[in-house]
């Protein structure tokens, strides 16, 4: 279910997830302190929940997305304040019929880094999923400063 929030008329702090394969495709690294300019979505946020933990899938507000599929919105400019990678197992569910692989729950392993870019430390057990980004939206860059599009 969508939360209802909007990336631009929201003065907290957000919480972003970045997967993985969209910084290895085609993302550009970032650091804390850094200015973004990302098409942020609204995320139900039970899409995460085997991924990440229930307590930490309540607080994504949005998923960065730049494949197209932003529905003519407009980039948000966010200050990037802190970055977590996400691993956790894959698995085939008991009983599934697809045999596609799955975040296995309870298996998250966060990690706290000073650097995003698409590719994490190999981790015992686990595979890299993502960030989650801790942000603060931008209103007013200062002249001449432009956030940096992802």
């Amino acid at each position: 279910m969508s939360v209802g929030r909007s990336a631009e008329n929201d003065d907290r702090a957000l919480t972003i997830w970045v997967d993985d394969w969209q910084m290895q495709c085609c993302g550009e690294s970032f650091v804390p302190g850094d200015v973004v300019s990302w098409t942020l979505l609204e995320v139900d946020p039970e899409d995460y929940a085997d991924i990440v933990g229930g307590e930490r899938a309540d607080e994504i507000d949005f998923c960065e997305e730049h494949h197209g599929q932003d529905g003519g919105r407009m980039p948000t400019s966010v200050e990037v304040v802190s970055i977590v990678e996400v691993h956790c197992r894959y698995g085939v569910a008991p009983g599934a019929t697809d045999k596609a692989n799955r975040p296995v729950p309870g298996t998250t392993v966060l990690v706290p880094v000073e650097k995003a870019d698409g590719w994490a430390k190999a981790r015992p057990g686990v595979s890299f999923a993502g960030y989650l980004v801790t942000a603060r939206r931008v209103t007013d860059l200062p002249e001449g400063a432009t956030a940096r599009d992802r």
